[in-house]
């Protein structure tokens, strides 16, 4: 996993707004307009979020008309899948922490949790 881009883009997506915006997104390309809608916030304010959201590789832009149109990248959806698969994963094959001495500790840990 490459941790560097995960974190980016877990801090693109960190502000609530962002959030909102790529699950509105997760339904289909929406322009500027149809995003402002669900929102309280000005043009400009959106085009904040957007920028910062595309900056990060999340989004993709296309201008059709006055309006701007915005997708969710399929590289971004794969790769966040695929990051947030392996960091939550605890398979012994994905899991970062492959040494026995330390998957024993681990062991230990959960158990001290279990009698607390």
């Amino acid at each position: 996993m490459n941790y560097e881009k995960t974190s980016l883009l877990l801090k693109a997506m960190a502000d609530p707004k962002r959030m909102k915006i790529v699950d509105l997104l997760s339904c289909g390309s929406l322009c500027a307009c149809d995003l402002l809608d669900h929102f309280d916030f000005t043009q400009p304010t959106l085009s904040h979020h957007m920028k910062v959201l595309e900056q990060a590789g999340i989004i993709s832009v296309s201008k059709k008309g006055k309006w701007h149109h915005y997708t969710l990248q399929e590289e971004f959806i794969r790769e966040f899948l695929g990051s947030m698969m392996q960091l939550l994963s605890n398979d012994e094959q994905t899991c970062i922490c492959q040494n026995k001495e330390c998957v024993e500790k681990g062991e230990e840990v959960h158990e001290k949790i279990r009698t607390i």
